[in-house]
């Protein structure tokens, strides 16, 4: 007997007999600091908002960590920090941190985190940065991420997906009723290295090819020798025999 597909009455779309959702592979999480420490203003930071920070030794309600940024050491509590996986599923960070982070100048419009949603435990919220808005206060954007029954997520009902990964590939793709299409995690210092930064890639150009100094022979030749650099790939060759085989008849082969 055959496998009758289930059928489901929902608002959400229906899927006949899904597949199981493959696990995505397992990846070392960061510790990110939320604060700039100590907040003395007359005092040096040993720790600035938005970095990697080094655990050194952890004691549960406090932590002694090594700032990416000065290499210097501090004693604080846990709840200075946060724990991030994937590059951008953010654990014990409250909204107003998230707003915080995304704000500050090296993220751009697109610029995204999934964090544990603060009202409901059972649900992630997506936040987003939109630079385009024309209130700062507006400028970050959150959308609850609810979980079904079977661990499927969604933002809008009428589209579902095996994993929060599937979900970020699906609107880095498109804004698909976002405000703005995901283009990249949450800058975190240390981790990410400006584009400005970046050595510039060498440009080598090739000089020009001179085709009336080249020999009919050269293109034509059908073995090529280790010690042979010239200019006429083999492909470009394929392509010149084949256009003179059209128009000039079946005098020129590989053979000549």
């Amino acid at each position: 007997m055959g496998t009758c597909p289930i059928r489901c009455r929902s608002n959400l779309t229906i899927l006949e007999n899904a597949p199981e959702p493959e696990s995505p592979p397992p990846q070392d999480s960061v510790i990110v600091s939320l604060c700039n420490y100590p907040s003395f203003e007359s005092t040096e930071l040993t720790m600035c908002i938005g970095e990697q920070v080094t655990v050194l030794s952890d004691d549960g309600d406090f932590l002694m960590v090594r700032s990416t940024t000065t290499g210097l050491e501090s004693y604080i509590p846990t709840t200075y920090t946060a724990k991030v996986t994937h590059r951008w599923l953010f654990k014990d960070i409250s909204r107003y941190k998230a707003v915080e982070l995304l704000m500050r100048p090296q993220n751009q419009s697109g610029a995204f985190m999934i964090r544990e949603s603060e009202s409901n435990r059972d649900c992630f919220s997506l936040s987003v940065l939109s630079r385009n808005s024309s209130s700062y206060l507006d400028s970050v954007k959150h959308y609850r991420i609810p979980q079904l029954e079977n661990g499927w997520v969604y933002i809008s009902p009428g589209v579902t997906f095996p994993s929060l990964h599937h979900l970020v590939e699906h609107y880095s793709e498109s804004a698909g009723g976002l405000c703005v299409r995901l283009t990249g995690p949450c800058h975190i210092q240390g981790l990410d290295n400006p584009t400005e930064d970046r050595p510039v890639p060498i440009t080598i150009r090739r000089p020009t090819i001179n085709w009336k100094d080249i020999s009919r022979s050269a293109i034509f030749r059908r073995k090529r020798t280790e010690s042979d650099n010239s200019l006429v790939s083999e492909g470009l060759r394929e392509a010149i025999t084949s256009y003179l085989q059209m128009t000039e008849g079946n005098d020129h082969s590989w053979d000549t």
